[in-house]
C-alpha cells in the first residue's frame, strides 16, 4: 500500500521461526507505543493504569518529514497510530465532536513558509470534519474560512472568531448558514463553546489588559476577564461549564521572563489556582478527561512551541509543584505536592480526550 512505510531493520535470521518472532515483537512494539519516563515510580506508574483504557487522545505532532499528522493513542500512549499521515500537508488544531463521533481539525499545504503557529493556527489553513478515525475527511471550507472553529454540545453548529471583522458567527454545519453574529469583545484567538452552551471563552484583550482569558454568556453577551496576567491557551473543564484550564505566566516568577503555569479558574473569575508549575517548563495545551479527574499538557521546547512531551496527571493532586525547591512557587502554594506526573515521550499540540471507543483499522 502507497502509505506503508519500509521496516528499517534486517530480518535476516537463521529460520523463519526467528523471522516470525522478530515481526511479532515489531507488532507488539507498534501497539504498545512510547514507553513512559516513570522509572520506578510507582505512584507516576499508577496514574497511567488507571486512565490506560479511559478512551482515546487527539493530538497532531511533527513527523521526520518536517509536516504535522494527527495522532490517537490510549492515555497511557498504548496503541499510538496516524490518522492523517499525509506529506503533501500538515493536520493541527484537532477536536473529538461531543459525542465523539466525528473529529474537526485545520490543513495547511506543508511548504517551508507555511509553518503551524502557537498562538494563531485557528485561523490557517482549511477546516475539515471526518470520522474520529480519520476516514472520510471532508473539507467543509476554503483557506482562512471558518477561523477558530467550535463544536456546539450538540455538535450541531460552530461557533467561530472573525478577528478583522471583530465578530463571533454561529454557523449551522449541515447549511453552512450564519444563525447568528455577535460582537467578539477583545477575544482574539482560541475560543472554545462551554460544555452546556452557554457561554464562550477565548484568550482576550479586555480592560486594558493584554493577554487575558474572558467568558461570554451567550444569553446577555456578558463578558467577565477571569485571569490576571499573561494567559492563553484557554479550555474549558469537559464535564463543567463553570471552570476553564489555562496557561498563565508572571515575569520574574523562577527567572526573569517567568515559566508558564498551568491554571484553572471559575468562569466568574472569582477563583483562581495552580493545577501544575514546573521550573524550566513552559506548560501549554491544558485538556480535562471528560470525567474531569485527569489533566492533560503538554511541555514544548520553547515559550511559543507547538508540540513537546505529554503528560497527565490527578486533578486531585493539584497543585503539583516540580521540582520541590523550586522556591518561588512553594511560597506562593505552600501545601503544593510535587506529583505523581505521567509523563509521556510522545509529543503532542494541542491535545483532546474522549471516553468514546474510537474504530478503524
Amino acid at each position: 500500500m502507497a502509505n506503508m512505510r519500509k521496516y528499517p531493520y534486517d530480518l535476516g535470521g537463521s529460520s523463519w521461526v526467528t523471522r516470525l518472532h522478530l515481526l511479532l515483537l515489531a507488532g507488539v512494539l507498534a501497539l504498545a507505543g512510547p514507553v513512559p519516563l516513570c522509572g520506578e515510580d510507582s505512584d507516576c506508574l499508577q496514574v497511567g493504569r488507571e486512565v490506560a483504557n479511559k478512551g482515546w487522545l487527539l493530538f497532531s505532532a511533527q513527523t521526520p518529514a518536517g509536516d504535522f499528522d494527527l495522532f490517537i493513542s490510549r492515555p497511557d500512549g498504548s496503541a499510538r497510530r496516524n490518522l492523517t499521515d499525509s506529506r503533501e500537508w500538515s493536520e493541527f488544531g484537532a477536536r473529538f465532536s461531543p459525542d465523539g463521533k466525528r473529529i474537526l481539525y485545520r490543513r495547511l499545504l506543508h511548504e517551508p513558509k507555511a509553518m503551524v503557529n502557537h498562538g494563531m493556527w485557528g485561523a490557517m489553513g482549511e477546516l475539515v470534519i471526518a470520522n474520529a478515525d480519520g476516514s472520510h475527511p471532508v473539507l467543509f471550507g476554503g483557506h482562512g474560512e471558518y477561523p477558530w472553529a467550535s463544536w456546539s454540545p450538540d455538535g450541531k453548529q460552530l461557533a467561530c472568531l472573525y478577528k478583522r471583522e471583530g465578530k463571533i458567527k454561529f454557523i449551522d454545519i449541515a447549511s453552512k448558514k450564519v444563525v447568528r453574529e455577535m460582537p467578539r469583545q477583545g477575544i482574539f484567538q482560541q475560543l472554545y463553546w462551554s460544555p452546556d452552551g452557554k457561554r464562550l471563552v477565548g484568550t482576550a484583550n479586555m480592560e486594558g489588559y493584554d493577554w487575558n482569558v474572558e467568558m461570554i454568556e451567550l444569553d446577555n453577551e456578558k463578558a467577565t476577564m477571569i485571569s490576571r496576567g499573561l494567559n492563553c491557551t484557554p479550555d474549558w473543564f469537559e464535564g463543567d461549564s463553570n471552570r476553564v484550564i489555562y496557561s498563565n505566566r508572571l515575569p520574574g516568577l523562577g527567572s526573569e521572563y517567568g515559566w508558564t503555569t498551568l491554571m484553572q479558574a471559575t468562569a466568574d473569575g472569582k477563583s483562581r489556582s495552580l493545577v501544575y508549575a514546573e521550573r524550566g517548563r513552559h506548560i501549554y495545551y491544558g485538556c480535562t478527561s471528560p470525567d474531569n479527574r485527569y489533566a492533560i499538557f503538554s511541555f514544548p521546547k520553547t515559550d511559543g512551541g507547538t508540540d513537546g512531551p505529554l503528560a497527565i496527571i490527578r486533578l486531585a493532586d493539584a497543585p503539583i509543584i516540580v521540582p520541590d525547591d523550586f522556591k518561588e512557587m512553594h511560597a506562593l502554594y505552600p501545601n503544593a505536592k510535587s506529583g505523581p506526573v505521567f509523563r509521556l515521550t510522545q509529543p503532542g499540540f494541542e491535545p483532546h480526550w474522549t471516553y468514546a471507543e474510537i474504530g478503524g483499522p
